[in-house]
């Protein structure tokens, strides 16, 4: 294993989503992560052939029924060993399988329990069922998104389930481990989406406070209102994207642009950004997308191209970084972030469920008789 984690084992109750992607974040950076995937039958995910699943990438797993209570002995002898073990139940499940916070906690006192869930642990609508575009709904983001008089934009389920979610669940179970490591004392993180896709949106907050930012979409400085903050389409029908936050990058992208800063409005005279828009709109009209590129290149205008899933890994940028890797045939992003001694790694190929159980079992501390008897009972498959 490689990575600055290496050493730390992690149990991951096999879910969707947020809960695997998080789990695909600790095992890039080197954890040892044993994911307990359902038995057959069970209804989520993609449906798509385990290879290509690739928030399952990086780790090795085995099947277990947790309706077997010898299921749930074994998961039990496994939080032993383990450092961290993350779920994805809806609250109160966990507890009646037999696998909840006290149950862990009494076999393993430093133990750091993760749970990830939309609505968290309590609250009046904490066992009622739901999706990213429900929780970033509750928080303000999914109102801010998008152009003026025009509907909301969903972000895909980037803001709730893996920027509210996955990276709070990843950041909340390192930081308990390494207090641990001082205190010996587990605890229970309660990593909820929508407290995270609120956190994201604390920039935001402080200048609505500050009466700078106007609760309505697309008026504002970040939202598509500026026209130096904005997307155009170009004479191919591509787009262009413009980042000219910046007084100097704002006259750079003029220059590129061919017009004259006295012929425009002030940059930051709200009034005038619809005119603006319209007349950058018109000149980006001119040429296409590459083309603008290329004259904008060097040149300090923050003006990129918004390019497809599929171009992007050919962008000279991301390939020299390696952002974009080939593992298994399957082009999918590196690990992140970058490590100057610890270097991250993708460690194997999205597993078929339960395609090293008795590997990690073994590897874990099981023995032959163990898993037969475990096998026996329907407990593992």
């Amino acid at each position: 294993m490689s990575g600055p984690l290496s050493g730390v084992r992690v149990l991951e109750l096999g879910g969707v989503g947020p809960t695997p992607f998080a789990a695909m974040l600790l095992a890039d950076l080197g954890a040892d992560v044993l994911r307990l995937d359902r038995p057959p039958g069970y209804d989520g995910g993609a449906p798509v052939d385990a290879r290509f699943d690739l928030l399952n990438r990086g780790r090795r797993s085995a099947v277990f029924d947790l309706k077997k209570p010898s299921a749930v002995a074994a998961v039990l002898a496994l939080a032993r060993s383990a450092d961290i073990l993350i779920e994805g139940f809806r609250p109160g499940v966990a507890e009646k399988l037999g696998v909840g916070p006290d149950d862990c906690l009494a076999v393993n006192p430093a133990l750091v329990y993760g749970r990830m869930t939309g609505w968290g642990q309590h609250g009046p609508l904490a066992s009622a069922p739901g999706h990213d575009i429900n929780y970033i709904s509750l928080t303000g983001v999914l109102h801010s998104v998008g152009r003026a008089g025009e509907p909301p934009v969903i972000p895909l389920n980037l803001a709730g389930d893996f920027g509210g979610g996955s990276l709070y669940l990843a950041f909340g179970v390192v930081s308990a481990l390494l207090e641990s490591r001082t205190s010996g004392r587990g605890q229970v993180v309660d990593a909820a989406m929508v407290d995270g896709s609120a956190s994201l949106m604390t920039l935001f907050y402080g200048l609505l406070a500050a009466g700078y930012w106007h609760d309505e979409r697309g008026v504002n400085r970040l939202d598509s209102g500026a026209p130096w903050y904005n997307v155009y389409e170009t004479a191919d029908g591509g787009w262009i994207s413009v980042g000219a936050n910046e007084s100097r990058f704002w006259r750079n992208l003029l220059d590129v642009l061919g017009l004259d800063e006295s012929e425009l409005p002030d940059q930051h005279d709200r009034s005038g950004w619809p005119r603006m828009r319209e007349r950058l709109a018109e000149v980006f009209r001119t040429r296409t997308r590459d083309e603008w590129c290329a004259v904008a290149d060097g040149r300090e205008a923050c003006l990129s191209p918004v390019l497809s899933l599929t171009e992007a890994p050919t962008h000279p940028h991301l390939r020299d970084r390696g952002t974009f890797v080939e593992v298994s045939g399957v082009v999918q992003l590196a690990p992140a972030p970058r490590f100057s001694r610890t270097p991250g790694a993708i460690q194997r190929p999205p597993a078929q469920p339960g395609e090293q159980t008795d590997e990690v079992l073994g590897d874990w501390g099981f023995s032959a008789e163990a898993m037969a008897e475990l096998r026996a009972d329907g407990a593992i498959a």
